[in-house]
């Protein structure tokens, strides 16, 4: 029931999973009405069955209208979020008792594709990370006066990265098994979504070996905007090789500047 992209970091790229995790995505969802289940999705046992009330596309455009923007959600207990250091699903499947707390996440974007009355909805969604699409579907039932469970799911996207750039499991095996996976792979840091920051040789010394450096001025965001510190970069040097992740600290003086520190440093491993 669940298809589409998948953001893989392999070899010295996995030190930047952390960085990728946090961008928003984009998801095709289907909602079927009537069933709720444990996990809030179709692979879950049925935990209550309810009658749908009679409902238009209208009705349904009107509940979706209480999901967008920032919302508080409640994310499923079948679930990779850790509790005291084990994931939920693992408690919950050994017979524990856990209680997930509300959490804050953004509906970036939310359309009806398709209403096929009477227990069909059609979703396209643009939410941030941590947000949970059988959640949504969960509740969306609940607002329509009945029980849902999360039938059908492809994402779309992930940050910069779309499904339709993607390769599909039986290529990259036959590229593996020719020698030639290298080819499929975009570069170390690329779509990270963050400013670049380019350095010197000198400069690429000093963050390597731990040190700070000072520029007398500031970046401006992906947006165009000229932002405060605290913030993350990219750093290249000037041949356009990626480097590693500084942060911006607060600058010295009469704070024209911004004082850097790199917070994952790369280079070494990337030679």
């Amino acid at each position: 029931m669940a298809s589409g992209l998948l953001v893989l970091c392999l070899g010295v790229a996995t030190r930047l999973v952390e960085y990728y995790q946090g961008h928003a995505k984009t998801y095709e969802a289907g909602v079927t009405l009537g069933r709720a289940t444990d996990t809030y999705d179709a692979v879950g046992q049925t935990v209550a069955r309810t009658s749908i009330p009679s409902l238009t596309e209208a009705a349904v455009q009107d509940a979706l209208a209480a999901f967008r923007g920032q919302i508080v959600q409640k994310p499923p207990v079948y679930s990779a979020l850790k509790q005291g250091g084990e994931s939920l699903h693992r408690k919950v499947r050994r017979g524990e008792a856990v209680d997930v707390a509300p959490r804050s996440v953004t509906i970036h974007g939310l359309k009806l594709l398709s209403f096929v009355s009477p227990d069909q909805i059609f979703l396209w969604i643009r939410c941030s990370a941590g947000a949970y699409v059988r959640s949504l579907a969960h509740e969306l039932g609940q607002a329509l006066g009945t029980v849902a469970h999360l039938s059908y799911l492809r994402r779309l996207e992930a940050g910069p990265f779309s499904v339709a750039d993607a390769s599909i499991p039986p290529t990259i095996e036959r590229a593996a098994g020719a020698g030639s996976l290298s080819d499929l792979l975009v570069t170390p840091g690329a779509g990270l979504g963050m400013p670049c920051l380019i350095v010197s040789e000198e400069e690429q010394g000093r963050l390597g070996h731990g040190q700070k450096i000072y520029r007398d001025h500031s970046l401006p965001s992906e947006e165009g905007r000229v932002q405060d510190p605290p913030f993350l970069a990219a750093i290249y040097d000037r041949r356009g090789r990626f480097l590693g992740i500084a942060r911006a600290l607060a600058a010295d003086g009469n704070g024209s500047g911004t004082i850097w520190k790199a917070e994952k440093w790369l280079a070494q491993q990337l030679i």
